[in-house]
């Protein structure tokens, strides 16, 4: 493998082997900690923009099975792993790791220490970095400093609506904003024999109330969800009239829409083994989630909005009711392509509220 260096924008260099594409590419640095769901992580929107550390030690041995992908293209920038597998062994896979970032454009590195990587992160907070082949100088390390993630909700929304139809009479029609979404979002949905029109993040909820659905679901995506001011005002408007589901950030969007406010993580929550604890019944649920904004739960006062699940690591909000609408949020991923599978019943509370029934 040819020689590739890891750039951070503190000037720490860490020196390994390449893989997947040639060339630099600058992002924010992040790590997930998942041990599955290599192709789901990889093209998940709302990794666009940034370099990811697997801080499981190896990548690649299961391959790529297309199937698994979470929408047709990696988001990620770059990946950063301890090990890379170059044979997998699965009867699922349909290529490695490495010709499907090179046919994305993707850089890799391997064989640094990813706990370092890692701790750095834990410690400073997630930061800028460069994945190259070529060795750094001050010139990439400047462009490192000045870069900014920003704008990324409109590269990787749909610039049409799309619809997604159910096996069978479809129950309800649901409008779907894509901040970014993944695919099993939608796959949920159908398997609650609901019909899904995906419409582009901009899309007015003037439009979205003519069309005559019966609920409106808020994808994930990409980003600092303050940056989505048209955005915010449409869920304003929804939310007074329509059963609203939001998930990671369209959780964080449908907050701020009510008044609250929204805060940058240190380093954020990625991974498939995050615990978040529903207030209402004391039990705690190991959730899948990918964001590194959250609502800040002391704006809650005077939004309207009851936290209704915390994060038992670091206490931050998870979810949100809002009594007296017939709208809830969730900031982790209760779709968790990938596992773990804990969480599939909220869309069941959603198709509920679709029907009408209080206790939803």
């Amino acid at each position: 493998m040819p020689r590739a260096y890891l750039l951070l924008e503190n000037g720490m260099v860490f020196e390994g082997e390449g893989f997947g594409a040639s060339g630099t590419r600058v992002g924010e640095l992040v790590f997930t900690t998942g041990m599955t769901g290599c192709a789901e992580s990889l093209t998940d929107p709302s990794y666009r923009g940034q370099l990811v550390t697997f801080t499981f030690p190896m990548l690649g041995n299961y391959g790529i099975c297309y199937a698994d992908r979470e929408s047709p293209h990696i988001h990620a920038r770059a990946v950063v792993v301890r090990e890379y597998c170059r044979e997998p062994s699965n009867f699922r896979s349909e290529t490695d790791v490495d010709s499907f970032l090179r046919s994305e454009g993707v850089c890799g590195i391997c064989g640094v220490d990813t706990r370092r990587i890692t701790q750095l992160i834990r410690d400073k907070g997630v930061m800028n970095a460069a994945v190259t082949d070529a060795e750094p100088d001050e010139a990439l390390l400047e462009r490192v400093r000045a870069h900014r993630v920003c704008g990324v909700v409109d590269e990787v929304t749909v610039k049409e609506p799309r619809l997604l139809l159910p096996e069978g009479q479809p129950r309800f029609s649901v409008a779907m904003l894509d901040f970014g979404y993944k695919r099993s979002i939608g796959d949920c949905l159908l398997e609650q024999g609901c019909a899904v029109t995906v419409y582009p993040a901009k899309t007015s909820a003037e439009t979205i109330l003519a069309a005559g659905h019966d609920g409106v679901m808020l994808s994930n995506g990409p980003g600092d969800p303050a940056e989505n001011g048209f955005c915010i005002e449409q869920i304003r408007l929804l939310m007074d009239k329509l059963p609203v589901f939001g998930i990671c950030l369209g959780h964080q969007m449908m907050a701020l829409a009510a008044g609250a406010r929204t805060r940058k993580m240190k380093f954020g929550h990625r991974g498939a083994n995050q615990p978040a604890k529903d207030l209402a019944t004391g039990r705690v649920y190991v959730t899948s989630q990918n964001h590194g904004y959250a609502v800040d739960h002391a704006s809650l006062d005077g939004s309207g909005a009851v936290m209704r699940f915390v994060n038992v690591n670091d206490g931050s909000c998870e979810g949100l009711d809002y009594p007296g609408k017939r709208a809830f949020s969730l900031q982790f991923h209760p779709e968790a392509h990938g596992g773990p599978l804990d969480c599939g019943g909220m869309f069941a509370r959603f198709v509920a509220m679709m029907e009408g029934k209080a206790d939803a």
